[in-house]
């Protein structure tokens, strides 16, 4: 799982039928410092997560497991919300969390 930071919604019209009633979500990706790392992505939410929360994500074949059960066709995944940034930077300083 990494960090990311929620910047917005996709809005589309024509989707696969398995994604019917899922928010897709853009993310950028973020670093330990909690600083922009790469390229924004589009993911899956499987949380309820919401524009500006710090989430947790995964790629690759884990991104579906959420969906267990279904057939959902990602590689990208929201599957947690971050409580406190405080306890990531903490641990990002080397201080307590």
């Amino acid at each position: 799982m990494q960090l990311a930071r929620v910047k917005g919604t996709v809005v589309s019209t024509i989707k696969n039928s398995t994604l019917t009633a899922r928010k897709l979500m853009v993310i950028q990706p973020l670093d330990g410092n909690l600083k922009a790392s790469g390229k924004p992505m589009v993911a899956v939410d499987s949380v309820g997560a919401g524009a500006g929360e710090l989430v947790f994500w995964c790629r690759g074949k884990e991104a579906s497991f959420p969906f267990e059960g279904s057939e959902v066709p990602t590689d990208c995944t929201i599957v947690g919300i971050v409580d406190s940034e405080a306890h990531v930077k903490a641990i990002a300083t080397g201080g307590k969390a």
